[in-house]
């Protein structure tokens, strides 16, 4: 199993999902996690059924708490030697439906939040010119899916924010990559219905969902050293979805 013994990772958007399922496979692989979510208590909560050193509150939005979230970290734990920007929202309209306010939080939260999270890391990591990111991106960022236009367009933009970051921070040793899952049983998931999950298994080749776990085995690869010569690539995780 990957060994991440002495390694320091912070997970935002880690009290739930494909997040939660991050922290316990990085704890398992014995790095120091401290995981993030909106609300205080649940983080605190997670955390110590998790394993995970700390469960702290953070809005990705807010670029200054998300900075001063990731120096605290480095500061805490002597390092900071992996993070897995997950944070972010899924919701669902009909091209005529988008609202405006609906278009700012999703790239308010999927995107500027990620570009907040991507930025505070690679602060600190240049500084110790080691690191690794990776970013929650989604098949439907690659491939579209009616219904989602906007959620689309924001998980395309994590891809290639990924891309661009892997670009400018290969000098500093600090790889960038990003995960972009299919249909996985999760919260955010469980809301398409019966007929819609239906159809969306019978289009995936392993005919089933994918598991949170799945995902989180995926990027604790990617973070960990047996992905040393690994940057700005977008790993599908989607059971063949996409064939």
């Amino acid at each position: 199993m990957t060994d991440l013994t002495g390694r320091v990772a912070l997970v935002t958007g880690g009290t739930r999902g494909i997040g939660l399922a991050t922290v316990r496979a990085l704890v398992e692989a014995g790095a120091t996690v401290v995981l993030t979510g909106r609300d205080e208590a649940r983080a605190k909560e997670i955390a110590a059924e998790a394993g995970a050193a700390a469960g702290l509150a953070l809005d990705v939005t807010d670029a200054k708490a998300v900075s001063s979230l990731v120096r605290g970290v480095a500061k805490e734990h002597g390092a900071l030697d992996a993070v897995v920007a997950n944070a972010g929202i899924l919701e669902d309209a009909l091209l005529g439906m988008i609202s405006e306010d609906l278009v700012d939080r999703m790239l308010r939260t999927n995107v500027g939040g990620t570009i907040n999270t991507v930025q505070a890391a690679s602060r600190v990591m240049s500084r110790r010119k080691s690191g690794a990111i990776v970013v929650l991106a989604s098949i439907v960022g690659e491939n579209g899916s009616a219904g989602q236009t906007a959620y689309a367009a924001s998980k395309a933009a994590v891809g290639n924010i990924a891309r661009s970051a892997a670009k400018e921070l290969g000098r500093h040793n600090i790889r960038v990559n990003a995960v972009a899952p299919g249909v996985i049983e999760t919260d955010m998931t469980s809301h398409l219905g019966e007929k819609v999950i239906a159809e969306r298994i019978e289009d995936t080749a392993l005919c089933r969902l994918g598991k949170p776990e799945e995902v989180a085995k995926a990027i604790r690869f990617l973070v960990s050293d047996e992905a040393s010569f690994i940057t700005g690539q977008v790993l599908g995780i989607d059971g063949g979805l996409v064939l």
